[in-house]
């Protein structure tokens, strides 16, 4: 174990701690939730910088970051569609919870034929990635009441969603020529 895992075992075991803070029946509750969410999304970023900067990356921790990561989103994301319960919030999150979904399946089958590269994380991951996570920050801190502060989690989250969306075309259609039929005459 070295600083970095440590870190993304840290994200997964916060996933409780955030569960139990969104459900505490106190006025500080959602903040509290939001505050340890924030910590545990930054430990994402501090992990990675650390893994590289102190070469420590493992096969370990290329396994559990990423899986920390969907858990505390998807874990998120259904605390909210739960409180929230409107369109404005469940469509975003069946979009990025399915879209999590259909590219882990996607890279998977992808190694398997030994093209994972073509679906490696780009740039517009990590923008899907920051307004997903700042989206999330808001919204856990806030009750579900029509504020200026949830409206613009709201409209973070559909940007994620789209980012989502474009994102998970973009790595479709680097797949194709390896999802499509081939002839065998």
């Amino acid at each position: 174990m070295n600083i970095p895992n440590i870190l993304t075992v840290l994200r997964v075991l916060l996933i409780p701690i955030i569960i139990l803070l969104f459900y505490l029946p106190f006025k500080w509750s959602y903040l509290a939730c939001s505050v340890v969410f924030a910590f545990a999304a930054a430990t994402d970023w501090l992990d990675g910088y650390l893994a590289r900067r102190l070469q420590q990356s493992t096969p370990f921790g290329a396994f559990l970051d990423p899986v920390a990561d969907k858990l505390m989103v998807a874990v998120a994301l259904v605390l909210l569609v739960e409180e929230h319960s409107n369109l404005w919030l469940t469509l975003p999150a069946a979009i990025i919870i399915g879209r999590e979904i259909v590219v882990s399946a996607l890279r998977e089958w992808m190694a398997e034929l030994g093209a994972r590269a073509q679906v490696a994380v780009s740039n517009l991951g990590k923008w899907k990635t920051a307004a997903q996570m700042t989206a999330l920050v808001i919204l856990l801190a806030n009750p579900p009441l029509a504020t200026v502060w949830v409206g613009l989690g709201y409209a973070l989250l559909i940007v994620a969603a789209g980012l989502t969306l474009w994102s998970m075309v973009n790595y479709l259609i680097a797949a194709w020529p390896h999802l499509s039929p081939t002839e065998t005459k």
